[in-house]
């Protein structure tokens, strides 16, 4: 199997720092810190649209995040399926795509909540909400496509 330049800078960073993992374990590895590039650049674009939708469009807050998580979501489900993790392909595209749905439709909810508390409630600023509920989601986000999608 080949690899790819961030396994091969991967491989090179652990051997320099004398660094050894189980081939589970270092596959695991290299998958979180993809995931965590994807969703940074997920996350950049959830948080300019948001801004957008929220400063130049007015929308109310939870409008403007519905609509920039969406948007992200589109993205983010590319970008996982062809990079991150190794999706099943005997399974079904169209039914893994709904679980992703799924999955990211609970992931707003989720995102939604926490918005709706701690700026309506807490008086917290959106785009520092946005940060808490971000960190909380991408860690939902990752368990459950590593286990479904996988």
């Amino acid at each position: 199997m080949k690899k790819d330049k961030l396994e091969w800078l991967f491989d090179k960073i652990c051997k320099m720092f004398h660094l050894k993992f189980t081939p589970k374990t270092r596959k695991l590895l290299i998958q979180i810190f993809k995931f965590g590039i994807v969703g940074g650049i997920a996350t950049v674009i959830d948080f300019v649209f948001l801004y957008i939708f929220r400063e130049f469009c007015h929308f109310p807050v939870l409008v403007s995040n519905t609509l920039s998580f969406c948007i992200s979501v589109i993205y983010n489900y590319t970008a996982s399926v062809k990079w991150v993790f190794d999706v099943n392909k005997e399974k079904d595209a169209k039914k893994q795509f709904i679980i992703f749905i799924v999955f990211s439709v609970i992931g707003l909810l989720l995102n939604n909540a926490i918005m709706w508390v701690t700026v309506d409630f807490l008086s917290i600023y959106y785009m520092l909400a946005k940060i808490i509920a971000t960190v909380i989601v991408m860690v939902f986000n990752f368990v459950t496509r590593k286990i479904f999608l996988e």
